[in-house]
C-alpha cells in the first residue's frame, strides 16, 4: 500500500493572495485611522529622515 501525498498549489497561491492583500488592507486602516502618511519607520525611510530633521530645526 503506497501513499501519495499531493500538494493543492491553486490553494497554496490563493491564500499567498489574500495574506498580501490582508497586509495592504492592514496597512491602509492604519494610515486612515491615523491621519498620518508615515506611520513607522518601514513605510518610508526617507520621508521619516526628513520629516525628524524638519521637526529637530523647528525645536
Amino acid at each position: 500500500m503506497s501513499f501519495r501525498i499531493n500538494t493543492n498549489v491553486s490553494a497554496m497561491s490563493a491564500l499567498r493572495n489574500l495574506n498580501s492583500t490582508s497586509m495592504d488592507l492592514n496597512k491602509s486602516v492604519q494610515r486612515l485611522s491615523t491621519g498620518l502618511r508615515i506611520s513607522s519607520g518601514a513605510d518610508d525611510p526617507a520621508g521619516l529622515i526628513a520629516s525628524e530633521s524638519f521637526r529637530a530645526q523647528l525645536g
